[in-house]
């Protein structure tokens, strides 16, 4: 079965940057699950995704318009929030990244500069502004439930969860 609008579809990845140093990866591990066409996956590697089948391994350069965006340089993105927020680890120091809830979902920060009480972090995802490679492999592909459509998401292992 092709991967199109309203499949489900279950694959593993890894990440590198433009001098081939790999970022992130969940080979080996449980595949990532999502509901094709519904926003659910940045729409570079949904685009790439777009036609293929289980068994297909694949690689694709994507610039950061079409992943997780580009750097926002403006003030904004610099925040100043209590260190009881952040999640990921006891003791910050500049350069980790930890992960925070919002309004929006669960979002990663960069610190900064990290206090007592307050931490300076950068909002930006951590690889905002980059030109990135993923190395995919689709594991799976199904017709997605009723209720996957209804509720926008897919169910199950590597997908949501009610």
């Amino acid at each position: 079965m092709q991967i199109t609008k309203d499949s489900v579809v279950q694959f593993n990845y890894t990440i590198s940057d433009e001098q081939g140093q790999q970022l992130e990866s969940n080979q080996g591990e449980t595949p990532i699950a999502y509901l094709h066409g519904h926003n659910n996956m940045m729409p570079g590697v949904e685009k790439a995704l777009e036609g293929k089948q289980a068994g297909d391994s694949f690689s694709v350069t994507l610039p950061p318009e079409e992943t997780y965006g580009l750097r926002n340089e403006s003030e904004e993105a610099i925040q100043r929030i209590p260190a009881k927020h952040l999640q990921g680890a006891k003791v910050w120091k500049p350069g980790m990244v930890a992960i925070v809830n919002t309004e929006r979902g669960q979002r990663q920060v960069t610190v900064i500069k990290s206090g007592k009480f307050m931490v300076t972090v950068d909002t930006n995802p951590p690889l905002a502004g980059k030109t990135l490679t993923f190395e995919l492999t689709v594991q799976d592909v199904r017709q997605a439930t009723a209720d996957e459509i209804s509720h926008g998401h897919a169910h199950g292992v590597g997908g949501h969860h009610h």
